[in-house]
């Protein structure tokens, strides 16, 4: 503030002084002798001298000007929360690191059976995540936005510039893991009315899904040993049974379940807000024995909605989320925010069989087209491990 006030006032003692030296005798009766050209001639060559004073002067406080906004905006960038805040440290869950791999090989061991859950080197969420992925979003945010636009950015930008402040101070009852976009509308329960599309569609193929999920459920053991039909994954729970049947897991189509699902897989493709192409996006059958319980956990972001079809309701089945808690209901949809804490249970009787449902992740409906698409680049699977290896 102090140099702008001090080229104020340069610019009008200059003006001042022009004024003095070109300002000519009111006179009417001027004479012009050699004597009064001499002094004119004089007076110019000293307010000329003058000027070059001034302009130094305003030159000097111009470039002071501009090495201050340098300063700020170095001492921004270098204190940045993204200079190892983001997610570092062993103790959380939501690492992004191991989650970007290759495609191949993450297929081929989902195809295996009696891997316990959060327990694969292939899981995006279960390897802590290194001092430099802060910066390998960063980066790939910037390259995003070098080869389409920065427009539309503004909530993508704050999201993966102050991350580590979002997830270490959320309140407990919503913590996503991984990534916390900001200025999202939050509640542990939407309205089916959100998703309105997707939501009618996977309910007018309840009878394809629950005819494709007797199909395969009721296949015999993949190898000697196991209790599992192929393709199913075992997961870690304190009491019963949890297995999973993955379509698309973390992003990536797992390619021999899909052969075995062509109905299912038909309906993701219709779907308009299924999330298809990130880390984030998860299809698969979810089966709950008589006794299960799905302890409490969060979900890595809130950029989604995870969506629940009920294929099989027995009684006493339930789902918590965010403190409340709903019923499933068969050929009906339950659509809830995951990064909300959360927990599911089946407390009846063997005789009632296993709880069962297909679920799918849906775009949170807040969160843009633009949006997405800058999602969809920055958590591609495999980019951030090839950026890395370069």
């Amino acid at each position: 503030m102090g140099h702008i006030k001090y080229l104020i006032w340069a610019l009008s003692r200059f003006s001042e002084m022009y004024s003095k030296k070109y300002s000519l005798p009111q006179s009417r009766e001027m004479e012009w002798s050699l004597e009064n050209v001499r002094e004119m001639v004089a007076g110019g060559m000293q307010s000329i001298r003058e000027c070059e004073i001034c302009a130094f002067a305003i030159g000097i406080c111009v470039l002071l000007l501009f090495m201050w906004y340098c300063y700020r905006v170095g001492r921004e960038h270098s204190s940045s929360p993204l200079r190892g805040r983001y997610l570092s440290g062993s103790s959380r869950i939501g690492g992004v690191v191991g989650g970007f791999r290759s495609k191949g090989k993450h297929s081929l061991l989902e195809e295996q059976n009696g891997f316990a859950f959060c327990q694969s080197s292939e899981c995006f969420r279960c390897t802590s995540a290194g001092e430099s992925l802060n910066q390998r979003l960063y980066h790939s945010l910037q390259e995003y936005a070098k080869r389409y636009t920065w427009s539309g950015m503004g909530r993508v930008h704050k999201g993966v510039r102050d991350q580590g402040r979002y997830l270490n101070s959320r309140p407990t009852i919503q913590r996503p893991e991984v990534f916390f976009l900001p200025d999202l509308p939050s509640a542990p329960f939407f309205s089916r009315e959100v998703q309105r599309h997707d939501v009618e569609l996977l309910e007018q193929s309840f009878p394809a899904l629950l005819a494709e999920f007797e199909s395969i459920y009721h296949q015999p053991p993949a190898r000697s040993g196991s209790s599992l039909p192929p393709g199913w994954k075992a997961n870690n729970t304190p009491r019963g049974q949890w297995w999973t049947y993955y379509l698309v897991n973390q992003g990536t189509p797992l390619v021999l379940n899909v052969r075995r699902c062509p109905k299912a897989w038909r309906v993701l493709g219709q779907l308009r807000t299924f999330i298809a192409n990130n880390v984030f996006g998860n299809a698969c059958f979810s089966v709950l024995t008589p006794g299960a319980l799905i302890t409490e956990h969060y979900g890595p972001t809130n950029v989604r909605l995870r969506c629940h079809l009920g294929l099989k309701v027995p009684p006493s089945c339930e789902l918590v989320v965010g403190g409340e808690p709903q019923c499933w209901s068969e050929g009906s949809c339950l659509l809830f925010d995951d990064s909300f804490l959360h927990r599911a249970f089946h407390e009846g009787n063997p005789e009632d069989g296993p709880r069962v449902v297909f679920m799918v992740d849906l775009w949170h409906p807040n969160v843009a087209a633009a949006e997405r698409q800058a999602l969809d680049y920055i958590f591609t699977p495999g980019r951030l491990e090839d950026r890395e290896g370069k």
